[in-house]
């Protein structure tokens, strides 16, 4: 009887002992499991870092043995395992869970800059207005009426509108050809016409020859026309880090005013006007500004009449750089087209900007907030940095001193975003100026920019320089038969600044730059 219960006793102990043993297979299974896993992510990590083209390849190397020694700690935390690996699995689980939201953020970095870079074209708007009590509310409703046109400025556009037209009605409609901008305005408001077509961005003028212009008509219609621009420059990927190339900076008045949002319109007029000759083989940058109401002919639009700088934004980003190309002799390939508020917001991803002042002032309210600025260095958040540059009521200067503050706030973010420590907050700037900035330099232009200052992590002088000039009255093209504020420019700056740019394109070195790192 002993010997039979010891026996059962044994064999319960054999079960047990049996029954516990398949749990260990499927516990190590598991760890297998993460090992491939990690291993898995760890090469699509690697894969989308090297289809982001940003990096070059001593950091693809040092990424690619980082990723090597994570996998190996996760293995021998496995062959070396204590209480069965489970802190193993918990580290090669966070691993993977790491790698797998880099490599999606990555992505959309990718993603966000080949939204950045799909500028190159131009978008004109056509409207077709009525007067404010016509019971017209669709381009339905007008189909007899009788439209006024004109073709004498931007005929190519006017003509395309006209055919869309058409063919949304179903028939051609009865047309009467004026001279000018301001005949049909006033051929509407005299009830010459019942209707008019124009490009959105000649209401200024519309306005300056109607008092009351936008109180007295209602858009019914609209038509967008997207047109490729012809800047010339190298379609080659690496042209930017081999020659000396120019870049016009045009920084938006995003506040607009109620009037653009009564017509469904936003300002395009350019209150910033920043060129950056940049020769990357001598790491020389010239930023040149010039003020938004310099006098002067915007070529192919004003057929010679001076009208503001900023209304040149009216026609086009390409008409802005033609502009300044003429100004200063050289030409212009390149854009970066912004809004400058989003632009400000990335000062906060920086964690502020230290911005040097030349004179002591108080921002208005006008310009976003209210900042005790003092003469040197200030340490500025976003929304200090942004009313820093907007503002010039209270600058002795003016138009003039704010072009150079904001070239200030310009060369501060420059010294920091070309620091390698900025790779880890890439992907926030990123994501933030996408929301407000467009260019036609290309992603692969871009890519190789970024890749060969990560390379060699060079010096870069910069240098600022602002036009100046008289303070006038005048009669800009855009604005009719109305005297405004304009300032005409000062020949000697004017030529100065030629010198300068030549200077940077020729290889020289600028005699007055400032080290950026």
């Amino acid at each position: 009887m002993a010997k039979q219960q010891t026996a059962e006793r044994r064999t319960g102990k054999k079960n047990r002992n049996t029954s516990r043993r398949p749990s260990r297979p499927v516990k190590n299974q598991l760890g297998t499991f993460f090992l491939f896993l990690q291993a898995l992510i760890s090469v699509v990590f690697m894969g989308v870092v090297f289809l982001l083209d940003m990096l070059p390849l001593n950091y693809l190397a040092l990424v690619a043995m980082v990723l090597f020694f994570l996998w190996c700690l996760a293995f021998m935390s496995q062959a070396l395992r204590k209480k069965r690996g489970r802190i193993g699995k918990v580290y090669s689980f966070l691993v993977i869970c790491v790698l797998a939201y880099g490599a999606f953020h990555i992505m959309e970095t990718n993603n966000m800059i080949a939204r950045i870079t799909s500028g190159g074209f131009k978008n004109d708007t056509i409207f077709v207005a009525v007067l404010a009590d016509d019971p017209a509310e669709t381009l339905e409703d007008a189909a007899g009426y009788k439209f006024g046109v004109q073709f004498a400025k931007d005929a190519q556009n006017m003509q395309t509108a006209v055919t869309d037209i058409q063919e949304q009605l179903g028939t051609d409609i009865d047309m009467e050809e004026c001279a000018s901008i301001e005949e049909q305005a006033e051929s509407l408001i005299n009830g010459e016409v019942e209707a008019i077509i124009y490009d959105s961005s000649y209401t200024d003028m519309l306005e300056a020859a109607v008092p009351d212009y936008s109180s007295k008509i209602r858009v019914i219609y609209q038509h967008e026309i997207k047109t490729a621009l012809n800047l010339g420059g190298s379609g080659e990927d690496d042209s930017l880090i081999k020659e000396p190339f120019t870049v016009y900076i045009s920084g938006i008045d995003t506040y607009g005013d109620e009037r653009d949002v009564a017509q469904g319109r936003e300002s395009e007029r350019s209150d910033v006007n920043i060129i950056a000759v940049v020769n990357p083989t001598t790491r020389q940058i010239l930023l040149v500004t010039t003020p938004r109401d310099y006098f002067v002919p915007i070529p192919g639009i004003s057929d010679g009449m001076e009208d503001k700088l900023t209304h040149a934004g009216l026609y086009g980003v390409d008409a802005s750089m033609n502009t300044l190309g003429e100004l200063y002799e050289t030409d212009i390939n390149y854009y970066v087209k912004l809004n400058f508020t989003s632009l400000m917001e990335v000062v906060d991803i920086l964690g502020g900007l230290e911005v040097y002042s030349e004179y002591a002032f108080t921002t208005g309210w006008e310009s976003g907030c209210e900042t005790e600025v003092v003469q040197g260095e200030n340490h500025f958040n976003g929304q200090q940095a942004l009313a820093f540059c907007r503002e010039r009521k209270n600058l002795e200067g003016g138009d003039n001193q704010r072009g150079k503050n904001q070239q200030a706030v310009i060369t501060a973010m420059l010294k920091k975003v070309l620091s390698p420590t900025m790779l880890l907050k890439a992907s926030s700037i990123i994501n933030q100026v996408s929301q407000g900035i467009e260019t036609n330099i290309s992603q692969p232009q871009i890519n190789a920019v970024v890749k060969n200052q990560l390379a060699t992590n060079g010096e870069w002088t910069i240098q600022s320089v602002a036009a100046t000039g008289i303070d006038g009255r005048g009669y800009p093209y855009s604005a009719g038969s109305t005297e405004v504020y304009v300032m005409y420019p000062d020949q000697d700056s004017v030529d100065e600044i030629i010198s300068l740019i030549n200077t940077v394109e020729n290889g020289g070195q600028l005699e007055n730059g400032e080290q950026l790192n």
